[in-house]
Parts: C-alpha cells; sequence; structure tokens
C-alpha cells in the first residue's frame, strides 16, 4: 500500500544535484506543496568516482579520507539554502543515499504525489533538452513526474 492509500502525509520528491536546473526544480516543489499540504523530500545521490572510461581508480587515499556523503550533504544544504532561503529549508526533509541518481530517485518517488526534476543536471551535454537522469525518471518513475526547464541561458 502507497503512502498516499495509507493516509500518511502527502510527499513530493525532488532531484537536487546542486545544479541551477534542480534548484529550478526545487523552488516549484516548495511551491507546489505549500499548495497541496504536501512535504518536501530533497534527494541527492551520490557515487564513488570513476575514472577516465570508468576504469581506473581515484588516487591512492582519496576513497580512505573523503566521505562522499558528507560532500553530498554539503551540496544538497547549499542548494536548499540557494532554492528556498534559511526559512523555507525547514519545510524541506533532506535524504542522501549512495547510487545510480535515477534509480535512487525512482525508489524515492514510491509513493509520493510526484516526483521533480531539473530538465538537466550536472552531467553530459548541457545542449540536451532532457538529461538522461530525467529522461530515466520520467520513463520509470512510480509516480507523475514533473521537468522544471530552467531560465534559458544566453550564449
Amino acid at each position: 500500500m502507497s503512502q498516499q492509500d495509507s493516509g500518511s502525509a502527502r510527499r513530493i520528491v525532488v532531484g537536487v544535484d546542486g545544479s541551477p536546473s534542480s534548484e529550478d526544480a526545487l523552488r516549484w516543489a516548495v511551491r507546489q506543496a505549500g499548495l497541496t499540504g504536501a512535504k518536501v523530500e530533497a534527494v541527492i545521490a551520490w557515487h564513488l568516482p570513476l575514472l577516465v572510461g570508468g576504469y581506473s581508480w581515484p588516487p591512492v587515499g582519496v576513497l580512505e579520507t573523503t566521505d562522499f556523503g558528507k560532500l553530498a550533504q554539503k551540496v544538497l544544504t547549499d542548494a536548499i539554502v540557494t532554492a528556498v532561503g534559511p526559512d523555507g529549508a525547514e519545510r524541506v526533509v533532506t535524504v542522501v543515499k549512495q547510487g545510480d541518481a535515477a534509480e535512487v530517485l525512482i525508489d524515492a518517488a514510491d509513493g509520493a504525489e510526484a516526483l521533480v526534476v531539473g530538465s538537466r543536471g550536472h552531467g553530459g551535454f548541457t545542449e540536451a533538452l532532457l538529461g538522461s537522469v530525467s529522461q530515466h525518471c520520467v520513463h520509470h518513475a512510480p509516480c507523475p513526474v514533473v521537468v522544471i526547464r530552467g531560465a534559458r541561458q544566453s550564449g
């Protein structure tokens, strides 16, 4: 039984990676939650870094000395403060999870009334109309997906 069916709190899940597009998605989610009475869960995913071609290990000592989850939490906290300000930040629940961004978001969206993502994050080609994570979410999420297209950048 989903959270909506069981009468639990209504949720809007939003993917955040620190990019301007994800901050726009967070702003939208917070405004929508204010209208619907839902709570906002801001989700960031992290993974161990891979080097060239994905076949190399990071430099010796990086894995032992770097807390990637803590770095992801900082990116998430900073993005929330930037997007909704310190007062609005208390209305947002944060979730930091290791894994593939699209899969983490799809799992988090189970039982949510919406999954909100930016059209482009920090990866890939900035010219793409829809990033790979947002595209994967549109095709596989268990709830409606809202894709927020950020402001046009003059080039």
